[in-house]
């Protein structure tokens, strides 16, 4: 690989599995990721998802880093119209002191949930209009100065915890430029408007304080095995637990009514959404890889590992370190 590898755990939740469990798998993916030499690991902000463990986003970054030693532990990313600026600063400064120097803070303004779910956060419908002022608000209480007088996050002031825009539109593009932050784009799941919004970035980018020339983190899925077949098999299973996920009410289907409504137009939908992943062999995922950052034009990919069992996640973690010789990349901030 010609540029660093990143993960996105999304703590995954596996048929059978506890949240429990979830958190030990994280913590032995983290732990092995530390010596395989991958840059950083995300954890995203998701609500009312059976499978996925990381809703309370900042605690499990806690739990990880306090297991760890030098890998780089962030949000990727906190929905930051659910909370008030000044709750998100003191909670990542609090990461930060107590872990100088590995705490990244990716921001996001979707829900990361349902209509209903976003009432049960007391989430205002229109909270996300004031997302570029949040994120401006949250940037005062880290670096300086506060834009509330009077009002300072302890702890948190001076911390200088690196912000990271996180979009799947064109909105965010802007306004990373604009602010000039990173921008990491969510093309494993929201894949239509990468390239677009990657140009308008590069193009717009302001040097700020934090970032002196662009940088695109871009998202992609992966799932790497010792066989192609098994890796397909395996991308399978992800996409039927998807099928449950987001058409299941809370039920789960079996695998034959999953792979029905696969073959249906909303699961031809669905399936697209996870257009940009590389399944396979090692040299297979790898050249997928290489290509996709040419055609994303990134500075750095951030991997979601789909396998729903803990043990092949770190197997395709494992076989991506191990063919992108990604230990010999290395690490800087961004």
């Amino acid at each position: 690989m010609t540029v660093p590898l990143s993960i996105l755990d999304l703590a995954i939740i596996g048929k059978g599995q506890t949240a429990a469990e979830s958190f030990a798998g994280s913590v032995a993916m983290a732990q092995r990721a530390e010596e395989l030499g991958y840059r950083r690991i995300w954890y995203a902000e998701h609500h009312n998802m059976s499978s996925i463990a990381s809703s309370a986003t900042s605690v499990l970054i806690a739990h990880i880093a306090a297991q760890t030693k030098t890998i780089r532990l962030g949000a990727g990313g906190v929905m930051l119209p659910n909370h008030a600026p000044l709750t998100i600063a003191e909670q990542f400064g609090t990461l930060e002191t107590l872990h100088p120097g590995r705490i990244d803070l990716g921001l996001g303004r979707a829900p990361g949930s349902d209509q209903n779910t976003m009432r049960a956060l007391r989430r205002d419908p229109m909270s996300a209009d004031s997302f570029p002022q949040d994120v401006l608000e949250l940037q005062g209480y880290l670096t300086g100065p506060t834009r509330i007088p009077g009002v300072e996050a302890t702890p948190g002031k001076g911390t200088n915890v690196p912000l990271y825009i996180l979009g799947s539109s064109l909105f965010g593009a802007r306004l990373a430029a604009q602010l000039g932050l990173p921008y990491a784009f969510a093309s494993h799941f929201a894949p239509n408007a990468l390239q677009d919004a990657v140009a308008i970035y590069r193009r717009e980018f302001r040097p700020s304080e934090q970032l002196d020339a662009p940088h695109v983190i871009a998202a992609v899925n992966v799932i790497a095995a010792d066989s192609a077949a098994d890796a397909q098999e395996m991308f399978q299973a992800t996409k039927r637990a998807r099928v449950s996920l987001f058409f299941g009410n809370g039920r789960v289907f079996s695998d034959d009514e999953a792979d029905m409504i696969l073959d249906s137009p909303q699961g031809q939908h669905m399936a697209q959404m996870m257009k940009y992943s590389a399944i396979g062999t090692p040299v297979a995922v790898l050249e997928y890889l290489e290509e996709f950052t040419r055609h994303a034009d990134a500075d750095e990919l951030i991997v979601a590992h789909q396998s729903a069992a803990v043990a092949d996640r770190l197997r395709s973690v494992e076989l991506l370190a191990e063919v992108a010789g990604i230990a010999d990349l290395a690490p800087r901030r961004a």
